[in-house]
């Protein structure tokens, strides 16, 4: 007979928890989980909690366990309590585990390493499935010598299927039989992941299990720890899982480092990318509302539903992401994206003069590297260093253009965009050149490059004595 999880029996309140383990930043992949847990935890009014998975303390690292908290942060993403640490709940998980032993649901397994690896080279030369045959479910622990080293495995349903019903990935039913007694102790008394993350979610009264796909599986493995300590204790109702489908790169392979499989801070200091904008492009990525692709956080928490999400991989474009960026730089206040700019120029940068040239600099920018580049001119001390193409835009007649431009402009009381295009005009008409003409050797002069914001900005953005001085110093 089937069995089915369904919504946690005399729960009222969401309660959701982001789990990462901390042997790396926080990944693409772990940031949109963790933002959905949070969104649908905020959408229903419910609570979202934080687990450090730091039971492998090999790998765990407190640089990573800060990068992941700062990286949430960062994102906005606020929990209602203070993080809970795996690695101090060790007493806890035993207990549960010594509970399901005493109760039945579990026994002593005495197999030794070598007997399990002979167990499975032999089911390898068989080409059967590699799994613990059950040697020691049913004989008596007395049969073993005394002190012999024992683990503790789960005793799990060997008959009938489990059915879950996801909010994802709807029904999945797998055959019990298919999943082997595992360790829920070792024989150094520590727990393993599945008996831990059981005991933890339970504790934490967590009531969906929001995460990646590739734990489906797990969840058909942890429900016969939930159930048996159901029936040993009562009020271990299941949770209600969604399984979310992975991130894949542009071209549908498994993102990777080369698709933009980066850690939180990456984007925000090696790609300029604005928080919101990660967070908005997150949203997307395998979750719809309509045709909807600019969403406030407000619009998102009111917005946000598991029923929205897709079941199919999404793609991560690192193109789509700066183009979204570049809405929420120009959407952005002037004196936090001045701010943001000065720390990527240095001890150069004025922060009065970022915020007056914000409006113009980001206009056409898609991250902060490239309105920090845009910027740059501002700071420049003469003699400007030249591109190879602006140097290339003095040659010929462009100095001699420039000392005529700067003469011209010299009169010119008015310093304004708009008097000083008037001017520059009135100069090329004068001279029977189109504007560009006169333009093109001024940005050189001015930037020391072929690319800037609006010429007469830049003019006005220097200030009359220096775009003077600077014209000057490359005229003929």
């Amino acid at each position: 007979m089937a069995s089915e999880s369904s919504n946690p029996g005399g729960q009222s309140e969401v309660v959701t928890r982001f789990a990462p383990s901390p042997t790396g930043f926080l990944h693409i992949g772990g940031a949109r989980t963790a933002l959905f847990n949070w969104l649908f935890a905020r959408h229903h009014g419910g609570r979202t909690l934080l687990r450090i998975e730091d039971t492998d303390r090999k790998r765990s690292t407190q640089e990573a366990i800060d990068a992941i908290i700062e990286g949430l942060d960062w994102l906005g993403l606020d929990y209602d309590a203070p993080p809970l640490f795996q690695s101090d709940r060790a007493e806890r998980h035993a207990e549960v585990a010594w509970a399901l032993l005493n109760a039945g649901h579990a026994y002593k397994c005495f197999a030794t390493p070598e007997e399990l690896e002979a167990m499975r080279e032999e089911q390898r030369a068989n080409k059967k499935p590699l799994r613990y045959d059950g040697r020691w479910r049913d004989r008596d622990p007395a049969e073993a010598p005394e002190g012999t080293p024992f683990t503790i495995r789960l005793k799990t349903p060997n008959e009938g299927e489990t059915t879950i019903h996801d909010r994802v990935q709807d029904v999945v039913t797998v055959k019990n039989d298919e999943i082997d007694d595992y360790i829920i102790l070792r024989a150094d008394g520590t727990p393993t992941y599945m008996l831990a993350v059981v005991v933890d979610d339970h504790d934490m009264g967590v009531t969906h299990v929001i995460r990646g796909d590739d734990h489906l599986n797990n969840a058909f493995r942890q429900l016969p720890i939930i159930r048996a300590m159901n029936a040993i204790e009562g009020n271990w109702p299941d949770p209600v899982y969604a399984h979310i489908p992975l991130i894949h790169g542009s071209d549908g392979a498994k993102l990777s480092k080369r698709h933009g499989a980066l850690g939180v801070e990456a984007y925000r200091d090696e790609f300029g990318i604005l928080p919101e904008a990660l967070f908005n492009y997150l949203l997307r990525l395998g979750w719809g509302h309509g045709d909807r692709e600019e969403i406030t956080k407000q619009e998102a928490v009111e917005l946000f539903d598991l029923d929205g999400v897709g079941k199919s991989p999404s793609r991560f474009d690192i193109k789509k992401l700066e183009n979204l960026n570049g809405h929420y730089l120009r959407e952005a206040d002037d004196a936090r994206l001045a701010a943001l700019v000065a720390a990527r120029i240095g001890e150069t940068a004025d922060l009065a003069l970022l915020e007056k040239a914000m409006p113009v600099l980001k206009v056409r920018a898609k991250n902060l590297n490239e309105v920090a580049e845009g910027a740059a001119f501002l700071f420049a001390k003469r003699p400007l260093e030249m591109t190879e193409k602006a140097a290339q835009l003095l040659d010929g007649d462009g100095r001699t253009i420039l000392r005529k431009i700067c003469d011209r402009l010299a009169g010119e009381n008015d310093w304004t965009s708009e008097a000083l295009e008037a001017t520059t005009k009135a100069l090329a008409e004068e001279q029977g050149l189109g504007l560009g003409k006169l333009a093109q050797p001024m940005r050189a002069a001015l930037t020391g490059t072929t690319t800037s914001p609006g010429i007469f900005d830049v003019l006005v953005l220097l200030g009359r004595d220096e775009a003077l001085a600077r014209l000057d110093a490359q005229a003929a």
